[in-house]
């Protein structure tokens, strides 16, 4: 397995300092999910005219961009915001050498049922699949919001052309879908080509708990079955990606990349 680390555990970071600290860490890999103030890195010149400069600071580093997180839900109708994004991503992996591209399933489940969400899905990946250089990358769908479960990521898969991809994210299919890693391995394991690790432990009064009685503590810390997972994947042959994805960004209160990088390391390598 390659350890990559998610930007957004480090929003006030510049991409200088993402490159020397992921390299003093011991990671191989950095995972884009914004730089500074933006999200969608595409929209910076580091990710588009200055791609380049931005490759070689990253081959200097001894590192790779194991994936691009992009913001696109397939399961809305497409426009073309929609294939703008997806051809900016797509330019941004060619120029990095990046091999995937991470998009979210989403869709409103109150207004469409899941079987007509993944026609619309089908539908939008198809347009995006016939952007010049879009079938040079691997898309995956991530195993998050109204895609979570397993049985729910089979039925958008079904309707999805081939190229795509799941990304496991271990924590959501934990937490929310309710899977062991064995139940979500068995499932969708032939189709799994990227993983996300994130610790979690529930506590409800606690005032950083989210809407669903749940923290984020660092990995280790919490209840998820983290090291549980990595063993399930072991058996299984995966050699991929691994992606921690510290969730500063969004939840301020997280320790600081500093501490909880090199946290995951450690953690990382005591339960190999």
């Amino acid at each position: 397995m390659r350890l990559t680390l998610s930007t957004l555990g480090c929003p006030d970071w510049t991409l200088e300092t993402i490159c020397e600290r992921a390299r003093e860490y011991g990671f191989e890999g950095v995972d884009f999910r914004g730089v500074g103030d933006a999200v969608d890195v595409t929209t910076l010149p580091a990710f588009s005219d200055r791609a380049g400069e931005t490759r070689a600071m990253l081959d200097a580093a001894g590192l790779e961009t194991s994936a691009l997180g992009s913001s696109i839900h397939v399961c809305d109708p497409h426009d073309d915001e929609t294939l703008a994004a997806a051809e900016r991503y797509v330019a941004a992996a060619r120029a990095l050498d990046a091999p995937f591209v991470r998009v979210f399933g989403g869709g409103d489940a109150d207004a469409r049922s899941r079987e007509e969400l993944a026609a619309v899905a089908g539908d939008t990946m198809d347009a995006i699949l016939s952007i010049p250089g879009a079938d040079e990358v691997t898309w995956m769908v991530e195993t998050h919001d109204n895609w979570t479960s397993s049985e729910d990521c089979l039925t958008l898969l079904d309707r999805l052309p081939g190229e795509v991809d799941i990304l496991w994210d271990v924590g959501h299919t934990a937490r929310v879908g309710g899977e062991s890693p064995a139940e979500t391995l068995d499932a969708l394991g032939d189709d799994i080509r990227y993983v996300h690790l994130k610790d979690a432990v529930c506590e409800p009064d606690h005032p950083d708990a989210m809407d669903d009685g749940w923290r984020y503590v660092l990995p280790g810390e919490g209840e998820l079955p983290l090291a549980t997972a990595l063993d399930a994947l072991d058996e299984r042959g995966y050699d991929g990606w691994v992606m921690f994805e510290h969730e500063k960004r969004w939840h301020p209160e997280l320790a600081e990349p500093e501490v909880a990088y090199p946290a995951f390391l450690e953690w990382f390598e005591s339960v190999r």
